[in-house]
This record gives C-alpha cells, sequence and structure tokens, in this order.
C-alpha cells in the first residue's frame, strides 16, 4: 500500500489545487479483486478524504466511491482525481472497489476514459438506458474492470435482461427513488409492507438472476434508523437477496450479521454436495439420504449455490 500524506491531500484540497492532486494522481497496476460474492455495499462520496482513508477498517464487503449523486458539480473534478490517487494507493484490497460515474452524457464518458487507467476492480455507470448504452460502456472500458449498472430509469427497467447479455456486465443496482420518479409513481409507495415495492423487488432480482448478473437492493436513505433497516433486510432477504447497498458503516454491519450463511448451512450443504457426487459416480442423480430425504440435481445446485455466497 502506498504512503499517503492525508494532511497534504487535505491541504491541495483545501486550496482547490486542482492541478497539484492531479501531480499525485499516479496509476500503478493492481491486483484487481474479482469476487462476486459480496453482500454489504457501502458508499463514499470520493471527494470525502476522511472517509476514503478508512477503507481498510471499514466493515462492508464492497466500496463504491461515488462521483454522482451527493457530489456537487464544483466536487466532481477534485472527486475524480482523489479516486484515482486512493485507487493506485489500495493496489490490493480485500474489498470490491468500485467507482460510480455520472449518466454517460453528463460527465460519464470523460470519467470512465479518466478512471480506467487507474483499474478500479469495477465501473458502475448510473442511469443506462438500452443496448445503445452498454455498447458505448464496453468500448470505454478496459476489458478485465467489470461493469456494474443502475437500474434507475424506466427504459433500463424494460431492457434488463437486454442489460445484461454481456457477460462482462456482473452486477444491477436499485436506484428505487429515481426509478420510482421515473415511472411516475410516489415515493410515499417506498413502504416494508407495500405490494407495488414488493412486486419491483421481486421482478428485480428474478431478471438480474435469470441473466446471470448479481442484484443489489436500494439505499435506505433514512441512515438513523435501523429498526426500519431492518425490516427491509428481513423482507430482502426472504425474497433471495444477498446484497444490499449502504450508506453508513452500522447499516454495513447490520447487512453482515444478516446476511451471512449459517455454519450448520454451510455444513449440510457440504454433506449434500458429497453425497450427490459420490452417488452420481455409480450412476445415480436421484436418491433418498437418512438425514436429508430426497436429493437430486435441483438439490446439489441449490447446495453448490449456498456454498458459492
Amino acid at each position: 500500500m502506498e504512503i499517503i500524506d492525508p494532511q497534504k491531500l487535505v491541504a491541495l484540497y483545501e486550496a482547490r489545487d486542482l492541478d497539484a492532486l492531479n501531480r499525485l494522481a499516479i496509476p500503478a497496476q493492481r491486483a484487481l479483486n474479482k469476487d462476486d460474492t459480496f453482500s454489504s455495499v457501502l458508499m463514499l462520496s470520493a471527494h470525502r478524504i476522511k472517509h476514503l482513508l478508512k477503507i481498510p477498517t471499514v466493515d462492508a464487503d464492497c466500496i463504491i466511491l461515488n462521483l454522482e449523486d451527493g457530489v456537487s458539480k464544483e466536487e466532481k473534478p477534485f472527486a475524480l482525481v482523489l479516486c484515482g490517487i486512493f485507487l493506485a494507493k489500495y493496489k490490493s484490497c480485500n474489498k470490491k472497489l468500485v467507482v460510480r460515474v455520472n449518466p454517460l452524457d453528463e460527465g460519464g464518458v470523460e470519467e470512465i476514459r479518466y478512471i480506467t487507467r487507474f483499474m478500479p476492480d469495477a465501473i458502475r455507470v448510473s442511469k443506462v438506458k438500452d443496448k445503445n448504452d452498454i455498447d458505448k460502456i464496453l468500448k470505454l472500458v478496459d476489458k478485465d474492470i467489470d461493469i456494474h449498472l443502475s437500474i434507475e430509469t424506466a427504459q433500463a427497467w424494460n431492457n434488463m435482461l437486454e442489460l445484461g447479455k454481456d457477460s462482462r456486465v456482473k452486477v444491477f443496482y436499485l436506484g428505487i427513488l429515481d426509478l420510482l420518479a421515473d415511472l411516475n409513481l410516489p415515493q410515499s409507495l417506498l413502504e416494508v409492507d407495500n405490494p407495488t415495492i414488493h412486486y419491483m423487488l421481486s421482478h428485480f432480482l428474478v431478471s438480474s438472476s435469470s441473466v446471470g448478473v448479481k442484484a443489489v437492493s436500494f439505499n435506505f436513505q433514512d441512515f438513523k434508523n435501523l429498526d426500519m433497516f431492518s425490516r427491509w433486510l428481513e423482507l430482502e432477504k426472504s425474497m433471495g437477496f444477498m446484497a444490499k447497498g449502504c450508506i453508513s458503516p452500522k447499516q454495513a454491519e447490520l447487512v453482515n450479521s444478516r446476511f451471512v450463511v449459517k455454519l450448520e448451512d454451510m455444513q449440510k450443504a457440504k454433506e449434500i454436495i458429497k453425497l450427490f457426487e459420490n452417488n452420481l459416480k455409480d450412476g445415480a442423480s436421484g436418491f433418498v439420504s437418512e438425514r436429508f430425504g430426497f436429493i437430486d440435481e435441483p438439490i446439489y445446485k441449490d447446495a453448490l449455490n449456498l456454498i458459492k455466497h
């Protein structure tokens, strides 16, 4: 890990010396984190130096270095350069480091061209709409960098199956507030027991899974209301979600504790896998186990998925 003088960075940032910060942004070869089994996805504004310094110790599996919402127009150039500086600093990281860029036609193209040189683990593009956007992104992003997409427009919602076709597209994020607005639906619908929201979550998860794309549920904005956040986690876990966006470390801790696979479930899955593979050698792809009952290929695949997560 490169040594960075935090006080120097803060001083240059406060002096608004973008040229000096640019001179510190030197691309370095990174060991890309290809692990997509993350559960907690923490959003950090990329111009907050104090927060960027805490990346190695914060309790989250995936960090979103945000250049879009929450970063003002005046701050965006500084956020972009700081993003590069810290990617070069963290040459390897046990957390997935994802840069969230602005929409393609709102500076996203230029941001991708700049940040690709620093090789983040993934680039997340906001407000995508259709295959034309995907074609542009595929040309801009280095082939070794994963592509993540925010599903937050009506067009993206209708084109999810098309958007996820390319194997480089690994993750969808549900931007539910922007999506509701684009669908002309009131944000007051966003209640844990609302049937429309249940449908949207289910559709998002199943559509993502059908094209082999990981689904990350929405950010809950009221970060102080951990009781309500826990209720959302219970609902999403019961639906089959394995990952959720967070805007505070406390939220990330809750996701990690709720979405963890229990040790006894892991052990059961391993035993089922072993039993199935041993019986398959004898030509039996369906059989009865004294401990687990009937086991066939779908049960085996479910055990494999659990181990994977």
